[in-house]
């Protein structure tokens, strides 16, 4: 892949993952449920390192340096002291809630962004040409689907299928009728 089109996986990847970082903190305030709130928060953390990791890339990148790996791109960001601006004027994912959002809603937006997110870098994953690009691509396809996996915890347990995390959350055994 050139490096125009490698610029601009890399420039698209980093406002997907601030438009996910922006829903996940508003969401993680908005629902009620306890377990999708700690969903929620920990999603916009991995979203913020995210973030984070792509934009020292695509710098280095930019630079005329060579793919970094994920944890070297954490520790350039922290070592640099830079401050992103992590922030967008406007929040599809956020305005797809409306004004009397339920929980639920917030799961189901979450889940097709990351969906989405998946698709993403599964596309950008078959164009990849250099070694260090495809192992990046995939530990960040890895994480997209962890976070699709909660998420679809959160909704079972939500919509009272008794199961979170794939156990059981209650039982009927030994219920008194």
């Amino acid at each position: 892949m050139n490096k125009e089109n490698i610029a601009a996986y890399l420039k698209t990847a980093v406002n997907t993952e601030i438009t996910g970082y922006g829903f996940y903190l508003h969401a993680a305030d908005m629902v009620s449920d306890e377990h999708g709130k700690n969903i929620f928060k920990h999603l916009a953390k991995e979203e913020l390192e995210h973030i984070k990791v792509l934009s020292t890339i695509a710098d280095a990148f930019e630079g005329g340096g060579k793919w970094l790996t994920y944890e070297d791109a954490l520790t350039v960001y922290i070592s640099s002291g830079k401050e992103l601006p992590i922030f967008p004027l406007d929040n599809e994912l956020i305005r797809r809630l409306g004004k009397n959002p339920e929980d639920i809603d917030a799961l189901n937006i979450a889940i097709k962004a990351e969906e989405d997110a998946i698709v993403y870098y599964v596309s950008y994953l078959k164009s990849a040409s250099d070694e260090g690009e495809k192992v990046l691509l995939t530990k960040l396809l890895e994480m997209e689907k962890n976070h699709l996996k909660l998420l679809r915890w959160e909704y079972e347990s939500l919509i009272h299928t008794g199961f979170w995390c794939d156990f059981m959350e209650f039982t009927v055994e030994g219920e008194k009728e």
